[in-house]
Parts: structure tokens; C-alpha cells; sequence
């Protein structure tokens, strides 16, 4: 019991210290992408577990009330989505036709990577759902028989190069649209993308909140069904 509390409170007391030194980091290089605290925080843990005697399943186990918070924090984005519910409703049809060509395009790019690259098993498994945001991408791919640790990895690569391109190819494209951009966003990049989002406003944060939470749903109901269906052929 007490090794349990304490692996819980260094777990604890060392994810919060290095996500405070990263988010410092970030914000003195005046918030560059790249050095979102997101990456910086988990290459800083990567670093300092062996320092500190600890394996990753120790940590998972220690660090779980962040995944409580991480998914407590996902649902919270229902608020704005909510108050903005007639900009939704007006854009009905927008929302509909982006968010579905773009999560299939997304899976659709995943497969050709993975056929390319000659892919096969629990990394294809992996890579599937890396679309979608990170705890429902790691439930499709515990389903399909992927891993955590290469879905995580996934995730991760995809949402950062959507965050540092992104913006750039929306300007080079003179999107100015707020509902196209913030959709983009959202759907690409996941809770970062609609974080990014929220930066440029509020309309462009509903939509990117509402690209990937529905993106999300898309994915965890399509990948299932189609690797279903080609298991039937």
C-alpha cells in the first residue's frame, strides 16, 4: 500500500514539475509549436524515469488521474460548443462534407502509408486511428490489437506536424473562413488543433472542438466496421 501511494505521489509531483518547466519553455520562445509542452513534458519524463528508479508501469499506474483529467477536460469543450449550437446549425452542411472527407482522407492516408512502408500487424493496428484524439485513438487501437506506446507515437507526429503546418498551408490557401479554419484544425491536430484554435477566437475554437470530437467518433465507428467487413470477405 504504501509503495502504491508512493510511486502515485512521485508520479504525481513529477509530471506536474516537468509540464511547469516545459510550459516555460514555451512560453519564452513565444510559443513555437514545436515546443509545446505536450512533447517537451514527455521527452523530459522519458529522460528523467530511469533517474528516479521507475518503469513506465509504474508510472501509468501512478499518473492515472491525468487520463481522468485529460478526458474530463475533452468533455469540457461541449460548453462552447454549446453556446455557439445556431453557428453549428447554420454550418451544417459545411461541418458534414469537411469532417467526413477529412477523417477519411486521414484513415485512407494511414492505409497507404501502412501498404507502402509494408506495415503489417499491431503497428498497422497502431497506426489506424491516428486521427483521432489521443484516448479514443488508444481504445480503437487496444481493439485492433495495437499497442499503446506506437499508437501514442502516432498520435503525437500526426498532431504536432498538423499543428506546425497547418496554419501555414490555411494561409498559403487563403482560407480566411473561421469555420474552415477552425475545422481544419480540429480535425488534424486533435485537443491541440482545437486549442490553436481557441487562440484565433471563439468561433474558430467551437469548430475545431467540434472537428475533432466528432472525428473522433467517425474514426472509433468506421475502423472497427471496415476491419470487420474484410474480415467477413
Amino acid at each position: 500500500m504504501s509503495i502504491t501511494f508512493g510511486n502515485t505521489l512521485l508520479s504525481i509531483v513529477a509530471t506536474a514539475l516537468t509540464y511547469l518547466f516545459g510550459l516555460r519553455i514555451y512560453r519564452k520562445s513565444n510559443q513555437k509549436s514545436w515546443l509545446n509542452p505536450l512533447y517537451t513534458v514527455t521527452l523530459l519524463l522519458f529522460l528523467l524515469l530511469p533517474f528516479l528508479h521507475m518503469d513506465v508501469k509504474s508510472y501509468e499506474k501512478g499518473s492515472k488521474i491525468f487520463s481522468l483529467l485529460l478526458q474530463t477536460g475533452i468533455v469540457s469543450l461541449a460548453i462552447p460548443i454549446y453556446k455557439q449550437f445556431p453557428l453549428i446549425r447554420k454550418n451544417i452542411k459545411k461541418i458534414t462534407v469537411g469532417i467526413v472527407s477529412d477523417g477519411m482522407a486521414g484513415i485512407a492516408s494511414s492505409v497507404a502509408f501502412a501498404f507502402l512502408l509494408g506495415l503489417k500487424g499491431e503497428v498497422v493496428a497502431s497506426l489506424l486511428p491516428k486521427t483521432a484524439t489521443l484516448p479514443v485513438a488508444l481504445s480503437v487501437s487496444s481493439s485492433l490489437g495495437g499497442t499503446a506506446p506506437l499508437t501514442i507515437l502516432f498520435v503525437l507526429i500526426s498532431a504536432l506536424f498538423s499543428l506546425i503546418v497547418g496554419p501555414h498551408v490555411l494561409d498559403g490557401c487563403n482560407i480566411k473562413s473561421k469555420t474552415a479554419r477552425g475545422l481544419a484544425m480540429g480535425i488534424s491536430a486533435q485537443a491541440l488543433g482545437a486549442n490553436r484554435s481557441f487562440q484565433w477566437g471563439e468561433e474558430e475554437g467551437v469548430m475545431g472542438s467540434v472537428g475533432m470530437t466528432t472525428t473522433a467518433i467517425l474514426v472509433s465507428v468506421t475502423i472497427p466496421m471496415g476491419m470487420l467487413f474484410i474480415a467477413y470477405l
